[in-house]
């Protein structure tokens, strides 16, 4: 952010975030949103006062997310169209600015709520069948030649799927979290914390991989350079554990997209297909709501047409 900002009380709102113990990634979402909003309002409004922001301003700029000659953050021209979920948390990151404005007894052009977020779009929402799922998982022993490469691997994506953890989760993971029993003590999204649970053939995975690693480092999966080179001070990527799923899922032919979310979705999937309890799953995901958890469980197209045979009245 620039020291002089035209959002009045922009660094205090922020350093506001940052002291109420929200996530590094949150803060950086709502000073990335703000400064999005800020460079619209100097750029394509023609420097418009905060002041004189209304609720056709915020029409303006609700289009100007949905087009593709929007700028990002940075100043740099995208063609890349925003999702409707992306868009509504931009929209949001400015509610939730103007209201830390009245908090602060400072005027407001116009009132939070006035800001009106998109419809969501409604997807069917998917996730391969466990057979695929498995296959995926077991991929990278058969995919590739590096042997510290493909146990890293299979281990990452053993402990996504048998946790169900986000990706950032994963790839933050310490050795000291895991204790001899395979219970993962994690210190999750809005930093809130909850025990994670391997099974044990992900335990089998990662002590294969540690073997061959015969290292001390603290990090669980580490990235590495060359032959021999290991980054020992770093730890993988999100980016690439990503790259790696779609690369495994194009050479399997998993026509349904699938990424290490979409495991979290899986993991909850077919707990719950399996007879778990609602509020298991949702514990063991960390969420705080129950409504949250039930958008993991999409009943998978086989389990549909399993239940369509046999309960259907007319079968």
């Amino acid at each position: 952010m620039t020291n002089k900002s035209q959002l009045p009380l922009l660094e205090d709102f922020l350093l506001h975030i940052q002291t109420n113990n929200y996530s590094k990634e949150t803060l950086y979402n709502y000073e990335r949103d703000l400064q999005t909003f800020e460079n619209f309002l100097n750029e394509e409004m023609e420097a418009l006062p905060f002041s004189e922001v209304s609720k056709r301003t915020m029409e303006q700029f609700k289009a100007y997310l949905t087009s593709k000659d929007r700028k990002s953050a940075s100043g740099i021209k995208t063609t890349k169209t925003l999702s409707s979920g992306s868009i509504n948390r931009v929209l949001s990151s400015v509610r939730r600015y103007l209201g830390y404005l009245i908090d602060m007894d400072h005027k407001v052009p116009i009132p939070p709520e006035s800001i009106k977020l998109l419809r969501m779009e409604k997807k069917h929402p998917q996730v391969a069948e466990l057979e695929q799922l498995i296959k995926l998982i077991e991929y990278p022993t058969e995919f590739e030649k590096n042997k510290l490469i493909n146990l890293r691997n299979r281990a990452m994506l053993e402990t996504l799927f048998a946790t169900g953890m986000r990706i950032s989760e994963l790839t933050s993971l310490k050795r000291n979290q895991i204790d001899k029993t395979g219970r993962i003590f994690i210190t999750g999204k809005g930093k809130k914390q909850r025990f994670a649970y391997l099974t044990d053939r992900a335990q089998e995975q990662i002590q294969n991989y540690l073997k061959e690693r015969m290292d001390d480092f603290p990090a669980l999966f580490i990235p590495y350079r060359g032959k021999n080179n290991t980054a020992n001070d770093k730890t993988i990527s999100t980016n690439y554990l990503q790259m790696k799923i779609k690369k495994y899922r194009e050479m399997l032919g998993i026509n349904v997209p699938t990424s290490a979310h979409s495991l979290r979705h899986g993991f909850a999937t077919y707990l719950a297909e399996s007879g778990a309890n609602p509020a298991a799953i949702q514990i063991l995901l960390g969420h705080e709501s129950l409504d949250t958890t039930t958008r993991y469980v999409h009943a998978s197209d086989k389990y549909a047409e399993k239940t369509h045979k046999k309960f259907h009245p007319l079968k």
